[in-house]
Protein backbone atom coordinates (compact mmCIF):
# COMPACT_ATOMS: atom_id res chain seq x y z
CA UNK A 1 0.00 0.00 0.00
CA UNK A 2 1.26 3.46 -0.87
CA UNK A 3 2.67 5.10 2.28
CA UNK A 4 0.66 8.33 1.84
CA UNK A 5 -2.56 6.38 1.35
CA UNK A 6 -1.76 4.33 4.44
CA UNK A 7 -1.27 7.57 6.38
CA UNK A 8 -4.58 8.95 5.08
CA UNK A 9 -6.41 5.74 6.04
CA UNK A 10 -4.87 5.81 9.51
CA UNK A 11 -6.08 9.38 10.13
CA UNK A 12 -9.52 8.86 8.55
CA UNK A 13 -10.36 5.15 8.86
CA UNK A 14 -14.12 5.70 8.63
CA UNK A 15 -14.09 7.87 5.50
CA UNK A 16 -15.16 5.63 2.62
CA UNK A 17 -16.67 8.15 0.19
CA UNK A 18 -14.51 9.94 -2.36
CA UNK A 19 -14.43 13.43 -3.84
CA UNK A 20 -16.08 11.99 -6.95
CA UNK A 21 -19.01 10.80 -4.81
CA UNK A 22 -19.62 14.37 -3.62
CA UNK A 23 -19.15 15.78 -7.12
CA UNK A 24 -21.99 13.53 -8.23
CA UNK A 25 -24.15 14.38 -5.22
CA UNK A 26 -23.77 18.14 -5.77
CA UNK A 27 -23.78 18.65 -9.56
CA UNK A 28 -23.37 21.99 -11.27
CA UNK A 29 -26.53 24.06 -10.97
CA UNK A 30 -28.86 24.31 -13.93
CA UNK A 31 -29.11 28.09 -14.18
CA UNK A 32 -29.24 30.69 -16.98
CA UNK A 33 -25.92 31.86 -18.38
CA UNK A 34 -24.49 34.66 -16.26
CA UNK A 35 -26.49 33.70 -13.18
CA UNK A 36 -24.61 34.50 -9.98
CA UNK A 37 -24.56 32.00 -7.13
CA UNK A 38 -23.26 33.54 -3.94
CA UNK A 39 -23.65 33.30 -0.22
CA UNK A 40 -23.76 35.12 3.08
CA UNK A 41 -21.60 33.12 5.48
CA UNK A 42 -21.63 34.53 9.03
CA UNK A 43 -20.63 33.01 12.33
CA UNK A 44 -23.70 32.47 14.55
CA UNK A 45 -22.76 35.17 17.03
CA UNK A 46 -26.28 36.65 17.07
CA UNK A 47 -24.91 40.10 16.28
CA UNK A 48 -25.80 41.90 13.04
CA UNK A 49 -23.82 45.02 12.23
CA UNK A 50 -24.13 47.55 9.43
CA UNK A 51 -21.17 46.09 7.53
CA UNK A 52 -22.73 42.62 7.58
CA UNK A 53 -26.02 44.04 6.36
CA UNK A 54 -24.22 45.84 3.53
CA UNK A 55 -22.45 42.62 2.52
CA UNK A 56 -25.60 40.48 2.60
CA UNK A 57 -27.61 43.17 0.79
CA UNK A 58 -24.94 43.35 -1.92
CA UNK A 59 -24.74 39.57 -2.30
CA UNK A 60 -28.49 39.11 -2.51
CA UNK A 61 -28.86 41.97 -4.99
CA UNK A 62 -26.37 40.58 -7.50
CA UNK A 63 -27.79 37.06 -7.22
CA UNK A 64 -31.39 38.17 -7.64
CA UNK A 65 -30.89 40.49 -10.59
CA UNK A 66 -29.02 37.74 -12.48
CA UNK A 67 -31.67 35.05 -11.79
CA UNK A 68 -29.12 33.27 -9.65
CA UNK A 69 -29.11 31.81 -6.14
CA UNK A 70 -28.40 33.46 -2.80
CA UNK A 71 -27.90 31.06 0.09
CA UNK A 72 -27.08 31.24 3.77
CA UNK A 73 -24.17 29.21 5.12
CA UNK A 74 -23.35 29.19 8.81
CA UNK A 75 -19.63 29.09 9.61
CA UNK A 76 -19.60 27.73 13.14
CA UNK A 77 -16.26 25.96 13.22
CA UNK A 78 -15.08 28.53 15.78
CA UNK A 79 -17.17 27.10 18.60
CA UNK A 80 -16.08 29.80 21.07
CA UNK A 81 -18.08 32.44 19.14
CA UNK A 82 -21.28 30.42 18.79
CA UNK A 83 -24.28 31.43 20.90
CA UNK A 84 -27.71 29.89 21.46
CA UNK A 85 -30.28 30.85 18.80
CA UNK A 86 -27.57 32.66 16.85
CA UNK A 87 -28.83 31.32 13.52
CA UNK A 88 -32.43 32.41 14.13
CA UNK A 89 -31.25 35.85 15.19
CA UNK A 90 -29.35 36.25 11.92
CA UNK A 91 -32.23 35.03 9.75
CA UNK A 92 -34.87 37.16 11.43
CA UNK A 93 -32.60 40.20 11.74
CA UNK A 94 -31.76 40.26 8.04
CA UNK A 95 -35.35 39.52 7.05
CA UNK A 96 -36.38 42.83 8.63
CA UNK A 97 -34.28 44.57 6.00
CA UNK A 98 -35.56 42.53 3.09
CA UNK A 99 -32.58 40.16 2.99
CA UNK A 100 -33.96 36.64 2.50
CA UNK A 101 -32.37 33.44 1.22
CA UNK A 102 -33.15 30.89 -1.49
CA UNK A 103 -31.39 28.09 0.39
CA UNK A 104 -29.86 27.43 3.76
CA UNK A 105 -30.92 27.13 7.40
CA UNK A 106 -34.45 28.29 8.19
CA UNK A 107 -34.08 27.72 11.94
CA UNK A 108 -31.60 26.27 14.39
CA UNK A 109 -32.48 22.72 13.30
CA UNK A 110 -34.07 22.95 9.84
CA UNK A 111 -32.79 23.94 6.42
CA UNK A 112 -33.98 24.14 2.83
CA UNK A 113 -32.03 23.34 -0.34
CA UNK A 114 -30.31 20.53 -2.22
CA UNK A 115 -26.71 21.58 -1.56
CA UNK A 116 -26.57 21.22 2.22
CA UNK A 117 -25.83 20.71 4.98
CA UNK A 118 -25.49 24.50 5.18
CA UNK A 119 -24.05 24.52 8.70
CA UNK A 120 -20.33 23.78 8.71
CA UNK A 121 -20.31 21.76 11.91
CA UNK A 122 -22.64 19.31 10.15
CA UNK A 123 -20.22 18.89 7.23
CA UNK A 124 -17.32 17.29 9.10
CA UNK A 125 -17.39 14.07 7.05
CA UNK A 126 -17.30 16.04 3.79
CA UNK A 127 -14.25 18.04 4.91
CA UNK A 128 -12.50 14.87 6.07
CA UNK A 129 -13.02 13.30 2.65
CA UNK A 130 -11.29 16.20 0.95
CA UNK A 131 -8.47 16.36 3.50
CA UNK A 132 -7.94 12.60 3.21
CA UNK A 133 -7.60 13.05 -0.55
CA UNK A 134 -4.85 15.67 -0.08
CA UNK A 135 -2.95 13.50 2.39
CA UNK A 136 -3.15 10.49 0.06
CA UNK A 137 -1.64 12.62 -2.70
CA UNK A 138 1.13 13.95 -0.45
CA UNK A 139 -0.30 17.49 -0.55
CA UNK A 140 -1.08 17.68 3.17
CA UNK A 141 0.54 16.29 6.30
CA UNK A 142 0.11 15.95 10.05
CA UNK A 143 1.99 18.52 12.12
CA UNK A 144 2.99 17.55 15.65
CA UNK A 145 4.44 20.91 16.73
CA UNK A 146 3.22 22.03 20.13
CA UNK A 147 2.15 25.60 20.95
CA UNK A 148 5.44 26.02 22.80
CA UNK A 149 7.44 24.98 19.74
CA UNK A 150 5.45 27.32 17.50
CA UNK A 151 6.00 30.19 19.92
CA UNK A 152 9.74 29.48 19.95
CA UNK A 153 9.69 29.57 16.14
CA UNK A 154 7.93 32.95 16.16
CA UNK A 155 10.44 34.34 18.64
CA UNK A 156 13.35 33.07 16.55
CA UNK A 157 11.91 34.52 13.34
CA UNK A 158 11.28 37.85 15.06
CA UNK A 159 14.83 37.96 16.41
CA UNK A 160 16.28 37.17 12.99
CA UNK A 161 13.88 39.64 11.30
CA UNK A 162 12.38 36.86 9.22
CA UNK A 163 8.81 36.58 8.00
CA UNK A 164 6.62 35.08 10.69
CA UNK A 165 4.99 31.79 9.76
CA UNK A 166 5.24 28.05 9.21
CA UNK A 167 6.94 27.75 5.82
CA UNK A 168 10.00 26.44 4.04
CA UNK A 169 12.72 25.03 6.27
CA UNK A 170 10.85 26.36 9.33
CA UNK A 171 8.05 23.90 8.61
CA UNK A 172 9.89 20.94 10.09
CA UNK A 173 6.95 18.49 10.08
CA UNK A 174 6.69 19.04 6.33
CA UNK A 175 9.82 16.94 5.95
CA UNK A 176 8.64 13.95 7.97
CA UNK A 177 8.21 10.82 5.90
CA UNK A 178 4.73 9.24 5.93
CA UNK A 179 6.24 6.31 7.84
CA UNK A 180 7.54 8.66 10.56
CA UNK A 181 4.17 10.39 10.75
CA UNK A 182 2.38 7.05 11.08
CA UNK A 183 4.72 6.00 13.89
CA UNK A 184 4.08 9.21 15.84
CA UNK A 185 0.30 9.01 15.39
CA UNK A 186 0.29 5.39 16.55
CA UNK A 187 2.31 6.53 19.57
CA UNK A 188 -0.59 8.84 20.50
CA UNK A 189 0.97 12.21 19.65
CA UNK A 190 -1.48 15.07 19.04
CA UNK A 191 -1.47 16.75 15.65
CA UNK A 192 -3.16 19.12 13.23
CA UNK A 193 -3.24 18.79 9.43
CA UNK A 194 -1.38 21.33 7.31
CA UNK A 195 -1.52 22.01 3.60
CA UNK A 196 1.84 21.47 1.89
CA UNK A 197 2.14 24.70 -0.06
CA UNK A 198 3.89 24.43 -3.46
CA UNK A 199 4.37 28.22 -3.57
CA UNK A 200 7.41 30.48 -3.54
CA UNK A 201 7.02 33.79 -1.72
CA UNK A 202 9.55 35.42 -4.05
CA UNK A 203 7.21 34.88 -6.99
CA UNK A 204 4.65 37.55 -7.73
CA UNK A 205 1.28 36.37 -8.94
CA UNK A 206 -1.57 38.33 -10.52
CA UNK A 207 -5.10 37.76 -9.35
CA UNK A 208 -8.31 39.16 -10.78
CA UNK A 209 -10.79 40.84 -8.50
CA UNK A 210 -14.13 41.73 -10.07
CA UNK A 211 -14.33 45.02 -8.15
CA UNK A 212 -10.67 46.01 -7.96
CA UNK A 213 -9.35 44.59 -11.21
CA UNK A 214 -5.90 43.00 -11.37
CA UNK A 215 -4.17 42.64 -8.01
CA UNK A 216 -0.53 41.52 -7.74
CA UNK A 217 0.53 39.69 -4.58
CA UNK A 218 3.30 37.31 -3.49
CA UNK A 219 2.61 33.64 -4.01
CA UNK A 220 1.62 31.80 -0.85
CA UNK A 221 4.25 29.57 0.70
CA UNK A 222 2.71 29.13 4.16
CA UNK A 223 1.80 25.61 5.18
CA UNK A 224 -1.50 26.67 6.69
CA UNK A 225 -3.49 24.53 9.11
CA UNK A 226 -6.49 23.05 7.31
CA UNK A 227 -7.76 20.83 10.13
CA UNK A 228 -7.53 21.68 13.80
CA UNK A 229 -6.88 19.24 16.61
CA UNK A 230 -10.62 18.85 17.23
CA UNK A 231 -11.15 17.57 13.69
CA UNK A 232 -12.87 20.72 12.43
CA UNK A 233 -11.51 22.54 9.38
CA UNK A 234 -10.15 26.06 9.40
CA UNK A 235 -11.96 28.84 7.54
CA UNK A 236 -9.60 28.62 4.58
CA UNK A 237 -10.27 24.96 3.90
CA UNK A 238 -13.98 25.03 4.63
CA UNK A 239 -14.31 27.94 2.18
CA UNK A 240 -12.72 25.83 -0.56
CA UNK A 241 -14.92 22.77 -0.01
CA UNK A 242 -18.18 24.61 0.61
CA UNK A 243 -17.97 27.10 -2.22
CA UNK A 244 -16.93 24.38 -4.65
CA UNK A 245 -19.66 21.89 -3.74
CA UNK A 246 -22.35 24.54 -3.32
CA UNK A 247 -21.30 25.81 -6.75
CA UNK A 248 -20.68 29.43 -5.79
CA UNK A 249 -19.79 31.49 -8.84
CA UNK A 250 -18.88 34.68 -6.96
CA UNK A 251 -17.29 35.14 -3.53
CA UNK A 252 -18.44 38.58 -2.35
CA UNK A 253 -16.76 39.43 0.93
CA UNK A 254 -14.97 42.14 2.90
CA UNK A 255 -11.54 43.26 1.78
CA UNK A 256 -10.02 42.06 5.04
CA UNK A 257 -9.91 38.69 3.25
CA UNK A 258 -7.95 40.03 0.27
CA UNK A 259 -4.56 39.01 1.78
CA UNK A 260 -5.89 35.43 1.97
CA UNK A 261 -6.63 35.29 -1.75
CA UNK A 262 -3.29 33.62 -2.68
CA UNK A 263 -4.03 30.87 -0.14
CA UNK A 264 -7.54 30.26 -1.44
CA UNK A 265 -6.46 30.23 -5.07
CA UNK A 266 -3.72 27.75 -4.21
CA UNK A 267 -6.20 25.43 -2.48
CA UNK A 268 -8.52 25.45 -5.50
CA UNK A 269 -5.57 24.73 -7.77
CA UNK A 270 -4.44 21.82 -5.57
CA UNK A 271 -7.72 20.06 -6.36
CA UNK A 272 -7.95 21.25 -9.95
CA UNK A 273 -11.29 22.97 -9.20
CA UNK A 274 -12.68 25.84 -11.24
CA UNK A 275 -11.95 29.10 -9.46
CA UNK A 276 -14.93 31.28 -8.48
CA UNK A 277 -14.81 35.02 -9.10
CA UNK A 278 -13.66 37.04 -6.11
CA UNK A 279 -15.23 40.40 -5.27
CA UNK A 280 -13.74 42.19 -2.27
CA UNK A 281 -15.92 44.93 -0.78
CA UNK A 282 -14.24 47.97 0.76
CA UNK A 283 -14.95 48.58 4.45
CA UNK A 284 -17.19 51.30 5.81
CA UNK A 285 -15.09 54.18 7.11
CA UNK A 286 -15.72 56.85 9.73
CA UNK A 287 -14.38 60.37 10.14
CA UNK A 288 -13.33 60.41 13.79
CA UNK A 289 -12.40 64.02 14.57
CA UNK A 290 -10.48 64.35 11.33
CA UNK A 291 -8.93 60.90 11.38
CA UNK A 292 -10.50 58.45 8.95
CA UNK A 293 -10.71 54.88 10.26
CA UNK A 294 -12.78 51.74 9.81
CA UNK A 295 -16.19 51.69 11.42
CA UNK A 296 -15.75 49.64 14.57
CA UNK A 297 -18.16 47.18 16.19
CA UNK A 298 -16.54 47.98 19.54
CA UNK A 299 -16.21 51.76 19.34
CA UNK A 300 -19.17 52.92 17.26
CA UNK A 301 -22.77 52.37 18.44
CA UNK A 302 -24.06 53.14 14.93
CA UNK A 303 -22.36 49.97 13.75
CA UNK A 304 -24.99 47.79 15.46
CA UNK A 305 -28.37 47.39 13.77
CA UNK A 306 -29.99 47.63 17.23
CA UNK A 307 -28.93 51.30 17.19
CA UNK A 308 -31.36 52.03 14.34
CA UNK A 309 -34.12 49.94 15.88
CA UNK A 310 -33.86 51.90 19.14
CA UNK A 311 -34.04 55.22 17.29
CA UNK A 312 -36.86 54.02 15.09
CA UNK A 313 -35.16 54.49 11.72
CA UNK A 314 -37.31 52.70 9.10
CA UNK A 315 -35.66 49.60 7.70
CA UNK A 316 -36.46 50.85 4.22
CA UNK A 317 -34.40 54.00 4.83
CA UNK A 318 -31.40 51.97 5.95
CA UNK A 319 -31.78 49.83 2.84
CA UNK A 320 -31.87 52.93 0.60
CA UNK A 321 -28.73 54.27 2.25
CA UNK A 322 -26.91 50.96 1.76
CA UNK A 323 -27.86 51.09 -1.92
CA UNK A 324 -26.13 54.48 -2.23
CA UNK A 325 -23.00 52.88 -0.76
CA UNK A 326 -23.27 49.77 -2.89
CA UNK A 327 -23.32 51.66 -6.20
CA UNK A 328 -22.13 55.22 -6.64
CA UNK A 329 -24.79 56.05 -9.25
CA UNK A 330 -27.80 54.75 -7.29
CA UNK A 331 -28.61 58.05 -5.58
CA UNK A 332 -28.96 59.94 -8.85
CA UNK A 333 -31.23 57.19 -10.20
CA UNK A 334 -33.38 57.13 -7.08
CA UNK A 335 -33.96 60.89 -7.11
CA UNK A 336 -35.56 60.45 -10.52
CA UNK A 337 -37.40 57.21 -9.66
CA UNK A 338 -38.79 57.59 -6.15
CA UNK A 339 -41.82 55.50 -7.02
CA UNK A 340 -39.69 52.46 -7.89
CA UNK A 341 -38.25 49.70 -5.74
CA UNK A 342 -34.55 49.46 -4.96
CA UNK A 343 -34.38 46.20 -6.89
CA UNK A 344 -35.52 47.97 -10.06
CA UNK A 345 -32.06 49.55 -10.20
CA UNK A 346 -29.35 47.66 -12.10
CA UNK A 347 -26.42 47.26 -9.72
CA UNK A 348 -22.97 46.81 -11.25
CA UNK A 349 -19.65 45.67 -9.80
CA UNK A 350 -17.68 48.40 -11.56
CA UNK A 351 -19.75 51.07 -9.78
CA UNK A 352 -18.69 49.84 -6.34
CA UNK A 353 -16.35 51.93 -4.20
CA UNK A 354 -12.79 50.57 -4.11
CA UNK A 355 -11.35 52.84 -1.42
CA UNK A 356 -13.91 52.53 1.36
CA UNK A 357 -17.13 54.52 1.67
CA UNK A 358 -17.32 57.11 4.42
CA UNK A 359 -20.26 56.17 6.64
CA UNK A 360 -22.40 59.28 6.90
CA UNK A 361 -25.00 59.05 9.64
CA UNK A 362 -26.36 62.51 8.77
CA UNK A 363 -26.96 61.41 5.20
CA UNK A 364 -28.70 58.26 6.39
CA UNK A 365 -30.99 60.38 8.59
CA UNK A 366 -31.75 62.74 5.70
CA UNK A 367 -32.71 59.76 3.55
CA UNK A 368 -34.85 58.57 6.44
CA UNK A 369 -36.57 61.98 6.70
CA UNK A 370 -37.40 61.90 3.00
CA UNK A 371 -38.71 58.35 3.28
CA UNK A 372 -40.87 59.05 6.35
CA UNK A 373 -42.25 62.18 4.67
CA UNK A 374 -43.55 59.97 1.85
CA UNK A 375 -45.60 57.75 4.17
CA UNK A 376 -49.32 58.24 4.63
CA UNK A 377 -50.29 59.32 8.13
CA UNK A 378 -52.19 56.07 8.76
CA UNK A 379 -49.13 54.00 7.77
CA UNK A 380 -46.83 56.11 9.92
CA UNK A 381 -49.22 55.78 12.86
CA UNK A 382 -49.15 51.96 12.66
CA UNK A 383 -45.37 51.90 12.43
CA UNK A 384 -45.01 54.35 15.31
CA UNK A 385 -47.36 52.27 17.48
CA UNK A 386 -45.14 49.22 17.10
CA UNK A 387 -42.05 51.29 17.85
CA UNK A 388 -43.39 53.01 20.98
CA UNK A 389 -44.92 49.79 22.29
CA UNK A 390 -41.41 48.33 22.40
CA UNK A 391 -39.27 51.33 23.27
CA UNK A 392 -41.48 53.85 25.13
CA UNK A 393 -44.52 52.23 26.73
CA UNK A 394 -45.59 55.37 28.60
CA UNK A 395 -45.82 57.43 25.41
CA UNK A 396 -47.41 54.45 23.67
CA UNK A 397 -50.34 54.72 26.10
CA UNK A 398 -50.79 58.43 25.31
CA UNK A 399 -50.23 57.99 21.58
CA UNK A 400 -52.77 55.20 21.16
CA UNK A 401 -55.45 56.57 23.51
CA UNK A 402 -57.02 58.47 20.62
CA UNK A 403 -55.86 57.04 17.30
CA UNK A 404 -57.73 59.67 15.27
CA UNK A 405 -56.13 62.53 17.22
CA UNK A 406 -52.60 61.14 16.87
CA UNK A 407 -53.07 60.37 13.17
CA UNK A 408 -54.25 63.94 12.58
CA UNK A 409 -51.10 65.20 14.27
CA UNK A 410 -48.96 63.05 12.01
CA UNK A 411 -50.85 64.31 8.98
CA UNK A 412 -49.89 67.97 9.55
CA UNK A 413 -48.22 69.15 6.32
CA UNK A 414 -48.15 65.54 5.07
CA UNK A 415 -49.60 64.06 1.89
CA UNK A 416 -48.86 67.30 0.04
CA UNK A 417 -46.61 68.16 -2.90
CA UNK A 418 -43.91 69.29 -0.48
CA UNK A 419 -44.35 67.42 2.82
CA UNK A 420 -42.44 68.36 5.95
CA UNK A 421 -39.22 66.45 6.53
CA UNK A 422 -38.72 66.94 10.26
CA UNK A 423 -39.03 63.29 11.31
CA UNK A 424 -35.84 61.31 10.85
CA UNK A 425 -37.05 58.34 12.90
CA UNK A 426 -40.14 57.21 14.75
CA UNK A 427 -38.63 58.39 18.01
CA UNK A 428 -38.72 61.96 16.63
CA UNK A 429 -42.53 61.92 16.77
CA UNK A 430 -42.41 62.37 20.53
CA UNK A 431 -39.65 64.98 20.25
CA UNK A 432 -41.57 67.00 17.66
CA UNK A 433 -45.13 66.65 18.98
CA UNK A 434 -44.92 66.03 22.73
CA UNK A 435 -46.69 69.36 23.39
CA UNK A 436 -49.85 68.04 21.73
CA UNK A 437 -50.40 65.69 24.69
CA UNK A 438 -51.66 67.40 27.85
CA UNK A 439 -50.00 64.90 30.15
CA UNK A 440 -46.60 65.99 28.84
CA UNK A 441 -47.39 69.70 28.61
CA UNK A 442 -46.17 70.85 31.98
CA UNK A 443 -43.78 73.62 31.05
CA UNK A 444 -42.28 76.12 33.52
CA UNK A 445 -42.93 79.72 32.46
CA UNK A 446 -39.20 80.36 32.03
CA UNK A 447 -38.96 77.73 29.29
CA UNK A 448 -41.49 79.31 26.94
CA UNK A 449 -39.56 80.50 23.88
CA UNK A 450 -41.10 83.95 23.35
CA UNK A 451 -39.07 86.08 20.96
CA UNK A 452 -39.75 89.76 20.16
CA UNK A 453 -42.78 90.13 22.39
CA UNK A 454 -41.89 89.25 25.98
CA UNK A 455 -43.96 91.68 28.10
CA UNK A 456 -46.38 89.57 30.13
CA UNK A 457 -49.25 92.04 29.94
CA UNK A 458 -48.88 92.41 26.18
CA UNK A 459 -48.82 88.62 25.76
CA UNK A 460 -51.96 88.35 27.90
CA UNK A 461 -53.70 91.07 25.87
CA UNK A 462 -52.91 89.35 22.54
CA UNK A 463 -54.11 85.95 23.72
CA UNK A 464 -57.34 87.22 25.29
CA UNK A 465 -58.22 89.48 22.36
CA UNK A 466 -57.69 86.63 19.93
CA UNK A 467 -59.72 84.02 21.82
CA UNK A 468 -62.54 86.45 22.64
CA UNK A 469 -62.94 88.20 19.27
CA UNK A 470 -61.29 86.22 16.48
CA UNK A 471 -61.05 82.50 17.17
CA UNK A 472 -63.46 80.27 15.26
CA UNK A 473 -62.62 76.54 14.97
CA UNK A 474 -64.44 76.32 11.62
CA UNK A 475 -62.12 78.83 9.89
CA UNK A 476 -60.03 77.49 7.04
CA UNK A 477 -56.40 78.55 6.72
CA UNK A 478 -57.10 81.63 4.60
CA UNK A 479 -59.86 82.97 6.83
CA UNK A 480 -57.78 82.22 9.92
CA UNK A 481 -54.82 84.20 8.57
CA UNK A 482 -56.98 87.15 7.57
CA UNK A 483 -58.31 87.28 11.13
CA UNK A 484 -54.73 87.27 12.39
CA UNK A 485 -54.16 90.38 10.30
CA UNK A 486 -57.28 92.00 11.75
CA UNK A 487 -56.00 91.21 15.24
CA UNK A 488 -52.72 92.95 14.37
CA UNK A 489 -54.50 96.04 13.07
CA UNK A 490 -56.55 96.26 16.26
CA UNK A 491 -53.55 95.97 18.58
CA UNK A 492 -51.12 98.20 16.69
CA UNK A 493 -49.05 95.56 14.86
CA UNK A 494 -48.32 95.59 11.14
CA UNK A 495 -50.54 93.16 9.22
CA UNK A 496 -48.55 93.84 6.06
CA UNK A 497 -44.86 92.90 6.15
CA UNK A 498 -43.92 95.34 3.38
CA UNK A 499 -45.41 98.22 5.35
CA UNK A 500 -43.56 97.08 8.44
CA UNK A 501 -40.23 96.90 6.66
CA UNK A 502 -40.78 100.35 5.16
CA UNK A 503 -41.79 102.02 8.45
CA UNK A 504 -41.07 99.75 11.43
CA UNK A 505 -41.24 102.71 13.83
CA UNK A 506 -44.99 103.05 13.14
CA UNK A 507 -45.81 99.64 14.63
CA UNK A 508 -45.36 97.69 17.86
CA UNK A 509 -44.28 94.73 15.74
CA UNK A 510 -45.67 92.62 12.90
CA UNK A 511 -47.99 89.73 12.17
CA UNK A 512 -45.14 87.22 12.56
CA UNK A 513 -44.53 88.48 16.09
CA UNK A 514 -48.20 88.12 17.01
CA UNK A 515 -48.37 84.64 15.46
CA UNK A 516 -45.30 83.73 17.50
CA UNK A 517 -47.07 84.66 20.72
CA UNK A 518 -49.92 82.28 19.90
CA UNK A 519 -47.52 79.55 18.80
CA UNK A 520 -45.39 79.71 21.95
CA UNK A 521 -48.38 80.01 24.27
CA UNK A 522 -49.83 76.82 22.78
CA UNK A 523 -46.66 74.76 22.45
CA UNK A 524 -43.90 76.55 24.41
CA UNK A 525 -41.82 76.24 21.20
CA UNK A 526 -40.86 78.92 18.68
CA UNK A 527 -40.47 76.34 15.87
CA UNK A 528 -43.43 74.08 15.13
CA UNK A 529 -45.44 72.77 12.20
CA UNK A 530 -48.31 74.81 10.75
CA UNK A 531 -49.96 76.86 13.53
CA UNK A 532 -53.46 76.80 12.03
CA UNK A 533 -53.34 72.99 11.81
CA UNK A 534 -52.06 72.69 15.38
CA UNK A 535 -54.91 74.88 16.66
CA UNK A 536 -57.51 72.96 14.67
CA UNK A 537 -56.34 69.67 16.18
CA UNK A 538 -55.89 70.97 19.74
CA UNK A 539 -59.46 72.28 19.81
CA UNK A 540 -61.03 75.17 21.70
CA UNK A 541 -60.84 73.65 25.20
CA UNK A 542 -57.10 72.96 25.02
CA UNK A 543 -56.45 76.38 23.49
CA UNK A 544 -58.32 78.22 26.22
CA UNK A 545 -56.66 76.12 28.92
CA UNK A 546 -53.19 76.92 27.63
CA UNK A 547 -53.96 80.62 27.12
CA UNK A 548 -55.30 80.80 30.68
CA UNK A 549 -51.83 79.90 31.95
CA UNK A 550 -50.91 83.54 31.23
CA UNK A 551 -53.92 85.12 32.97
Amino acid sequence: MDAYKKLADLIFPDIKLTIEDYENKYPKRDLPEGAIVTRYAPSPTGFIHIGALLASFTERTFAKQSDGVFYLRIEDTDTKRTIDNGITTIIEGLKEFGVTFDEGPVSETEESGEYGPYIQSNRREIYHTFIKHLIAEGKAYPCFCSEEELEELREYQTKKKMRIGYYGKSAKCRYLSPEEAIERIEAGEKYVIRFKSPGNFENKKKFNDVIRGTVEMPENDLDIVIMKGDGLPTYHFAHLVDDHLMRSTHIIRGDEWLPSLPIHVQLFEAFGFELPKYCHISPLMKNDNGAVRKLSKRKDPECAMSYYHELGVPNEAVKLYLATICNTNFEEWYLQNRDKDVMDFKFEFDKMNTSGALFDLDKLMNISKTYISSLKASDLYERACKYFEEYDKDFYELFTRDAKYSTEILNIERETAKPRKDLGCYGDIKKEFWFMYDELFNVPEAEYEFKNITDKEEIKKILNTYIDNYYDPSDDNEVWFNKMKELCDELGYASNMKEYKANPENFKGNVADVSMVLRVALTSKSMTPDLHELMRILGVDRIKSRFNFFN
